[in-house]
């Protein structure tokens, strides 16, 4: 609940020049934003009775009259009580403050010649009636949509062509704003029946669309294993390839969700046309919000071993080093831990000497960003550079690279890192004489 600030002319918490204020004057003057006559609920009474509690709770409104706002909490009150000065505020906290020893009014400060309590229930009617009207109205329209989404679904069945299209849209649009219909959609079967209309021949306009929905919709187990047919994912990964950044993004995350299922097989992502398209996404430097959640995909892809080598042969490492530099910390270590992933791997780690950039990339990534890329960065260098000792170590040593690795000894980090750092700068110095490895140390053009 944000913060409020009552202005001079509401006048005191639940009265106006002194005189507690009545229902019929807080309609007149706006105070409940226009209920009606009388404070009636449309839709049902004041009489039905509603937890006013549980109403704030559910709506948690930006913008609430300033007269219901207790001074203390800044909060709409439940239980207002007023004191002797005329202020008002909720019940508990206003006993807390008593309870601290002030015997003072929290508002104007005035010692309290009386420090009873008195109930006011005409402001908690005004309250309570506004909350009403605000919850009932948001009951109405949830019911409205949940009825909407479902009548959708109906459409869905029956529609081809460009009304079909339209139909989706507006289910998309239905199930982004409103979680009632995001469960009204899933418990009425929507999930296959938007699924169903993926497949070899579905054009891009219904493709792109139905995967918007299912992203947004909670998806079981025979959902994922559905969507999860050859036909499908080769639509999603066409899609992938050619649709918009909005689509681009949606597939990703759809397929991460299919990838969370437990009889995932990892033959369903070995696929070039697909890590092509992520790398494609994740260098798109004029849409920059598609880079994390590429590199989160790739990640995950990157944990099936039997994967690993096709990102080695589509040139994912020199394309991944070039980025790095230009990502920021989230995405770094995600493209960090691809790279350190596949250096496991003898072709990945050919492909990371073979750039140019990985040495002085990594070097300058220690001791930079965080502990993690630290992590990674020292693993992708003892790759390197156990690879060709002679030739990278002294590439590694021109570029900085002892002195850095003193400094992450001499720090506080992991000891694993310090002693990852010790063999790896104890590799470097078998080719320089004391003398020479020792000058090769100095931290003068290291740290910038």
């Amino acid at each position: 609940m944000p913060m409020f600030q009552p202005s001079k002319r509401d006048g005191l918490a639940g009265y106006e020049d002194g005189q507690v204020l009545d229902l019929d004057t807080a309609v007149k003057d706006g105070v409940l934003g226009g209920l009606g006559s009388g404070g009636v609920v449309p839709g049902g009474g004041v009489g039905e009775k509603m937890d006013l509690k549980k109403m704030i709770e559910e709506l948690d409104l930006s913008e609430v009259p300033s007269v219901f706002i207790c001074p203390i909490s800044l909060e709409p009150m439940q239980d207002p009580v007023t004191l002797c000065t005329g202020q008002t505020y909720e019940r508990s906290n206003i006993l807390k403050w008593f309870s601290l020893g002030h015997l003072t009014c929290p508002t104007t400060m005035q010692e309290l010649w009386d420090d009873s309590v008195t109930p006011n229930k005409t402001l908690y009617h005004l309250i309570y009636t506004w909350f009403s009207h605000k919850y009932l109205l948001m009951k109405k329209r949830s019911e409205d949509v949940q009825g909407r989404a479902s009548e959708l679904v109906e459409t869905l069945k029956k529609v081809k062509g460009q009304a079909r299209v339209q139909a989706l849209k507006e289910l998309r649009q239905v199930v982004a704003s409103h979680a009632t219909a995001r469960k009204a959609v899933v418990d009425g079967g929507g999930v296959a029946v938007v699924s169903g209309l993926l497949g070899r021949f579905t054009s891009h306009a219904v493709g792109s669309e139905a995967i918007a929905i299912l992203v947004n919709l909670s998806l079981d187990s025979e959902s994922r294993t559905n969507l999860m047919q050859p036909a499908k994912i080769s639509l999603v990964v066409d899609m992938l390839n050619e649709g918009s950044m909005e689509t681009k993004i949606n597939c990703t995350r759809l397929i991460e969700t299919l990838m969370e299922e437990k009889d995932f097989r990892s033959e369903i992502v070995s696929s070039h046309s697909l890590l092509v398209g992520l790398m494609r996404l994740v260098k798109d430097k004029r849409h920059a919000q598609g880079t994390l959640p590429g590199l989160r995909l790739l990640r995950t892809i990157c944990l099936h071993k039997q994967v690993r080598s096709l990102f080695v042969s589509v040139g994912a490492v020199p394309q991944l080093v070039d980025l790095l530099l230009n990502l920021d910390s989230d995405c770094l270590e995600l493209a960090l831990f691809i790279l350190e992933t596949l250096s496991s791997l003898p072709e990945g780690q050919l492909a990371l000497k073979d750039c140019r950039s990985t040495i002085p990339c990594m070097v300058r990534l220690l001791m930079r960003v965080s502990e993690t890329c630290t992590q990674y960065a020292l693993s992708i260098l003892w790759a390197v550079c156990s690879l060709a000792p002679q030739e990278c170590s002294s590439v590694a040593v021109d570029a900085g690279l002892a002195a850095k690795l003193l400094l992450v000894i001499q720090s506080g980090c992991d000891p694993v890192l310090k002693q990852r750092s010790s063999e790896l700068l104890k590799l470097c110095s078998l080719n320089y004489s004391d003398t020479i490895f020792i000058s090769k140390c100095k931290l003068t053009r290291t740290i910038q």
